[in-house]
């Protein structure tokens, strides 16, 4: 089994400890693919970068050579899933969604820690549409930018843990998800400062990715992801 894991930014050190944590998961056989897009931002933190990541990344899906089992989006409250799943007949896993649906297996409430507060929107409503939020207990922002999470690792699960703490005792959570894909590596040290379940999102899309591929199970195509009618389009950086 072939897994292409997409970062949603083009900073190839992020995409390679993206890869390195799903394969930390992934079961004996799973080969997993860290792609970077050729375009788009070095970190997404806002609507024009997640949407030009959204192109990037369809970019990148469709430009890969060899054959492939599934497709992991790994960009936290990101655009583009959908098109995805329109343009694949393989599964297309966000990471978003894959934490925030394990979490709920974990405890009552979630919350979802993150990068900077104005992301904090952009999650909100990719967990409403995905239907994820009645059981969301607060997104929480840790004041730190994505780049940030390499270049400074311990102010990083500071910041990160204190917003878990308030997560865990103001709003009730009772499991915390890692609304980033680059704090893969920060899982192990969150949870042992806040006692409670962490979930991050590569590693449970990794997962879900796996269960469906082994299940024969994909994406259907008979209504909102049926593949996009052949027309004339001008200017698309990519063939579809």
């Amino acid at each position: 089994m072939r897994i292409l894991v997409a970062n949603v930014n083009t900073t190839q050190s992020m995409t390679g400890a993206i890869a390195e944590s799903a394969r930390a998961v992934a079961a004996r056989g799973t080969e997993i693919v860290g792609i970077t897009p050729r375009f788009g931002a070095d970190s997404c933190e806002g609507n024009f970068e997640s949407y030009l990541a959204a192109i990037a990344v369809m970019d990148a899906i469709t430009s890969y050579p060899e054959p492939f089992d599934a497709v992991i989006q790994a960009g936290y409250g990101e655009h583009g899933r959908e098109g995805l799943q329109e343009l694949l007949d393989v599964p297309v896993v966000d990471i978003t969604e894959a934490a925030a649906s394990t979490a709920m297996y974990l405890g009552h409430k979630y919350s979802v820690v993150t990068t900077l507060d104005r992301t904090v929107p952009l999650i909100e409503d990719r967990l409403r549409l995905a239907g994820l939020a009645t059981r969301c207990a607060s997104v929480r922002a840790s004041g730190l930018g994505v780049l940030e999470l390499e270049s400074d690792p311990e102010r990083a699960v500071e910041a990160i843990v204190a917003q878990a703490r308030e997560a865990v005792e103001r709003d009730h959570a009772e499991v915390i998800c890692l609304g980033c894909g680059g704090m893969a590596e920060l899982e192990e040290k969150v949870r042992v400062a806040t006692g409670v379940p962490i979930v991050d999102g590569v590693r449970s899309a990794v997962t879900v990715a796996e269960g469906l591929v082994r299940m024969g199970l994909s994406t259907s195509k008979v209504r909102t992801y049926a593949p996009p009618r052949e027309k004339k389009v001008v200017g698309w950086p990519f063939e579809i």
